[in-house]
């Protein structure tokens, strides 16, 4: 009998260790990255010129990046991210404390102290990297607790409130440090991606409504948030006002940005002005937004909405596939961290594209593996290795079944 479970183990151990990953995932991973680094070159070459006389200046800085980045991707990919997410609560406590030394240390810019400087080294963002250990941490803490109650009495008593107040506790603290630099935009992407996560661990009725209750209590926190800063306010106003008239209020001042945009979307029409046509790359697109925050603008200028809606079909196959892969893990945090991982990714490009067609304020944040930034590209890059793990898993476990 022992000598049948030892080769029940070992074949089990060959299945798992000779899967593939997703290859959905890997190939849009590698697609997408090439396809931002193409547009990062191509949105950036006014601005490369201008300011480092060298066309080539933020493509090579991308490539770095991306090279820097797929290094700790591939190491976590073939590490077992039950092994990784022993990692989790150290990891988040460093990121806590470097959300709170930014504050203090970093630099500020426009009114927002969110980089560390260190000379000339690249600038570091650690709320970037608040949204990947936060994932990992409560990915870990949700699988641990029971979401399953009879109703409501049963739910308060063997501990629903308990649990409610710790995860808010845990998501408020980490969220209360990014609004304070302040960046609106990724404490929007990391409140929703958390609330899907608890969302995601329970199994009843009960423990759905207890997850919307909480989410009607982020909304007008958010929207109070929103007008309590002036540059945030302006955006709402320019918002509205686009919205309820057609029309951008301010064009020469709070909403140029907005007006800029707009103009490059509508002379790029259906089919675009053609790769390398864009006009609004030109340094009428506020600083370097032509190629971060604003690069979506670029896109379906020179791409038109066809190009611009390739891109958005692309990352609903992100999303298909990535949930695919949690439904699919072999354990609760394995769905947990690749449900998180998915949805922080989608959200926070759909944040982008709204953005920037005029359906929700300006937030400022970048669309992953497509705008130029050091610290979201590195982020990204970890957590889609991380994802592409829980695939080998994901992907076994009915072979892991008929083992047994």
């Amino acid at each position: 009998m022992s000598n049948q479970n030892h080769a029940q183990k070992r074949k089990l151990k060959k299945v798992i260790s000779g899967h593939k990953p997703d290859s959905f995932l890997l190939i849009f991973c590698v697609l997408m990255a090439i396809f931002g680094a193409i547009m990062i070159f191509d949105a950036s070459v006014y601005q490369a010129n201008t300011v480092f006389n060298d066309q080539f200046y933020f493509l090579k800085s991308q490539i770095v990046w991306l090279l820097v980045g797929a290094v700790p991707a591939v190491i976590v990919y073939f590490w077992d991210y039950r092994k990784i997410l022993k990692l989790a609560f150290p990891a988040l406590v460093i990121t806590v404390l470097l959300l709170a030394a930014v504050l203090i240390l970093g630099e500020a810019t426009n009114g927002s102290k969110r980089w560390f400087s260190l000379g000339s080294l690249p600038k570091i963002q650690p709320a970037e990297f608040a949204k990947l250990t936060l994932i990992m941490y409560l990915a870990q803490w949700l699988a641990k607790r029971d979401y399953k109650y009879k109703d409501f009495k049963s739910a308060i008593r063997e501990g629903f409130i308990k649990n409610l107040l710790g995860f808010i506790a845990i998501l408020g603290v980490v969220a209360l440090l990014i609004l304070l630099e302040p960046d609106l935009g990724t404490t929007m992407v990391v409140c929703i991606t958390c609330f899907i996560m608890f969302l995601m661990a329970g199994e009843d009725r009960i423990h759905t409504l207890a997850s919307f209750s909480v989410l009607s209590l982020l909304i007008p926190v958010a929207g109070i948030a929103a007008i309590l800063e002036p540059y945030r306010l302006q955006r709402v106003t320019t918002f509205l006002s686009l919205l309820f008239t057609g029309k951008v209020a301010d064009p020469q001042g709070s909403g140029y940005q907005m007006q800029q945009i707009l103009i490059g979307i509508g002379s790029g029409g259906f089919f675009g002005t053609g790769f390398g046509q864009s006009r609004q790359r030109f340094g009428y697109l506020v600083e370097n937004t032509a190629f971060t925050d604003s690069i979506f603008a670029v896109i379906l200028e020179e791409l038109g909405f066809l190009g611009g809606t390739l891109i958005i079909i692309a990352w609903i196959g992100f999303l298909w596939r990535g949930l695919k892969v949690a439904l699919g893990a072999p354990d609760k945090q394995g769905k947990l961290l690749a449900a998180g991982i998915t949805v922080w990714l989608v959200i926070q490009t759909l944040l982008n594209i709204g953005a920037n067609v005029g359906i929700i304020p300006l937030t400022g944040m970048p669309i992953p593996l497509v705008s130029y930034g050091g610290s979201s590209t590195i982020v990204s890059l970890i957590g889609i290795g991380i994802l592409l793990n829980i695939s080998k898993y994901s992907n076994t476990q009915n072979e892991q079944k008929a083992v047994k």
